[in-house]
C-alpha cells in the first residue's frame, strides 16, 4: 500500500477494523507510518470514520448493485464502499475523480475482472441512483438502516427510552465528537487555563456538562503546550461526572477500582491533599496499563498521591481490609455504547449477549469493593453505555442485594439535569452533544 494516498491507506485501515483492530488505534498508527499532509489526513480520518459510521446503510445500497448471495474480497467491498461514502456525503470531492481513484485502486490491487466488477457498480450506481429507504416498510429495519444501527440495538433503545428519544439519539451518533480536554486543577485554573488557550489560537467555550471541562477547536489539543506541560489532559466532558458524583474532600482514601488509563484517577487525584493524607489506589487487571495509569499520573503532577497497583477488582479482599476507603469509584468494563461517535465500530461488534454477561462482571465488582468502603462512605457505579442493562438493572439488583447500601442523588458540579426524577444521572448522545455516559450513587449505612 502507498504511504501517500488516503484512499488506500483507508481501505487498508477498514480491513485491519473488520478483523478486530480499534479505529482510533489503527488510524492513529496509519497516520504516524504515513507521508501524508495534513489535508491527507484530515482526509484518511474521514473516510475510514465515515465509511465505519455509516456502514450499514452504505452496505445496504451496495447490495442493491451486487448478485444475491455473492461474497466480494475485503478490500473490494471497502473500496466500494469508501467511494459511496464520498459520492453521497462529501460535497467537495467530485465524482470523476471518485470513480477514478477505485477504478484505479482495483487495477493497481487486482486483476482485469475486479476492475471491470468495480467500474460497472459504480457507473450502475451514477446511473439508477441509490435505493429510497423510506421504502423500507419494516419501521425498525428503516431506523437501523437509517441511522447505520443494528435492530437489536434501535429495539433496545425504543423500549428503553420510546421511539422520539431513540431516533433523536440516532440523528447525533454519526456527528462529529466535539473536543473536550479536563483542567487539571492540580497546578493551574480553568480561567488561566482558557486564557492561554485562546492566546495559543484555540477556540474555547465552557462546558455546559462539567465543572472542570473547556471545549476546544481550531488543532488538536495533543499539541498544546499546556497539555505537554500537564496542565490538562483529553477527556470527554461526560466522563468527567462520575469523580464530581463522590463529592470528593482533601484527606480521602479513594479507591478506582477500573482505573486504566487513569483519566479519572488523575481527575480524583487533583481533588485530595497528600499532606492531609489524600490518596488514590487505582487498580487494573494488566500490569501494562497500570504503567499507563502511573505514566498519566506523572505527566499531570498528582504521582505523590496515586498508588497503582495490578489486581482484579473482583478480588481485592487479597490486599485490603474492609472499611479501607472514604470513597469508591467504579467505572465499569462496559458495552461502550455511549462512546460511538469516537469508536462507530462499537455497535457492530456488540451483542445482546456480551452486554448481559458484563452485567454479571459489573455486579461482580460491586460486590467485592463494596465490602471496603467505611460506613456512611460513598461508592460510585458508572459506565460509558446508555444501555439499562448494564445500568439502572444493575443499580436495582446491587440494591436488592445490599441492603446496608442506599441510593443517594447523584450530585455534579454544574448540577446536570436538575429536573429529573430519578437519583441515578443518564446522558445521552443528544442531551449535550457529548459522549453518553450513566452515573449512580450509593451510600453505606452504619
Amino acid at each position: 500500500m502507498t504511504k501517500d494516498n488516503p484512499r488506500a491507506l483507508a481501505v487498508e485501515s477498514l480491513t485491519r477494523v473488520a478483523n478486530g483492530a480499534y479505529s482510533n488505534l489503527q488510524l492513529d498508527k496509519m497516520i504516524a507510518k504515513s507521508d501524508l499532509n495534513d489535508a491527507d489526513r484530515r482526509l484518511l480520518t474521514n473516510l475510514v470514520y465515515g465509511t465505519i459510521q455509516h456502514r450499514l446503510t452504505l452496505d445496504y445500497y451496495l447490495r442493491s448493485f451486487v448478485k444475491p448471495g455473492e461474497r466480494l474480497e475485503p478490500w473490494v467491498e471497502n473500496t466500494l464502499l469508501i467511494a459511496l461514502y464520498q459520492l453521497l456525503y462529501l460535497d467537495r470531492i467530485p465524482k470523476r475523480a471518485i470513480f477514478n481513484e477505485a477504478i484505479q485502486f482495483a487495477k493497481d490491487n487486482g486483476h482485469e475482472g475486479i476492475r471491470r466488477f468495480v467500474t460497472g457498480i459504480l457507473h450502475a450506481i451514477d446511473r439508477q441512483g441509490v435505493p429510497d429507504l423510506n421504502q423500507i416498510s419494516d419501521p425498525l429495519k428503516r431506523l437501523s438502516v437509517t441511522y447505520s444501527m443494528p435492530t437489536w440495538l434501535v429495539t433496545r433503545l425504543t423500549d428503553q427510552l420510546g421511539a422520539e428519544k431513540t431516533q433523536s439519539i440516532l440523528a447525533t451518533i454519526n456527528q462529529p465528537a466535539a473536543q473536550s480536554v479536563r483542567v487539571n486543577t492540580a497546578v493551574t485554573t480553568k480561567t488561566e487555563a482558557k486564557a492561554e488557550l485562546e492566546m495559543a489560537g484555540f477556540t474555547v467555550t465552557e462546558s455546559e456538562v462539567s465543572g472542570e471541562g473547556l471545549r476546544i477547536d481550531g488543532q488538536p489539543a495533543s499539541r498544546s503546550e499546556l497539555f505537554n506541560q500537564g496542565q490538562m489532559t483529553i477527556q470527554d466532558e461526560s466522563a468527567m461526572l462520575p469523580v464530581e458524583a463522590l463529592q470528593l474532600q482533601p484527606g480521602d482514601q479513594v479507591l478506582d477500582a477500573c482505573a486504566a488509563p487513569g483519566g479519572k484517577t488523575t481527575q480524583i487525584a487533583a481533588a485530595l491533599d497528600p499532606e492531609k493524607g489524600g490518596q488514590v489506589t487505582a487498580l487494573d487487571l494488566h500490569e501494562k496499563k497500570v504503567k499507563l495509569i502511573a505514566k498519566n499520573a506523572a505527566r499531570l503532577q498528582v504521582a505523590d498521591r496515586v498508588n497503582a497497583m495490578a489486581l482484579d477488582a473482583r478480588k481485592v479482599d487479597s490486599e485490603f481490609s474492609d472499611a479501607t476507603f472514604d470513597k469508591i469509584l467504579v467505572d465499569a468494563p462496559c458495552s461502550g455504547i455511549g462512546l460511538i461517535r469516537r469508536k462507530p465500530e462499537i455497535r457492530y461488534d456488540k451483542t445482546p449477549q456480551d452486554s448481559e454477561h458484563l452485567q454479571t462482571i459489573q455486579l461482580a465488582i460491586l460486590d467485592a469493593v463494596s465490602r471496603k468502603l467505611k460506613p456512611q462512605g460513598t461508592l460510585v457505579y458508572s459506565t460509558c453505555t446508555i444501555l439499562a442493562t448494564e445500568n439502572d438493572d444493575v443499580v436495582a439488583q446491587f440494591l436488592a442485594t445490599h441492603p446496608n447500601f442506599e441510593s443517594v442523588r447523584v450530585t455534579t458540579t454544574k448540577n446536570v439535569k436538575a429536573d429529573r426524577e430519578t437519583a441515578t444521572l443518564s446522558i445521552y448522545p443528544d442531551d449535550f452533544d457529548t459522549d453518553g455516559f450513566f452515573v449512580s450513587a450509593f451510600r453505606r449505612k452504619n
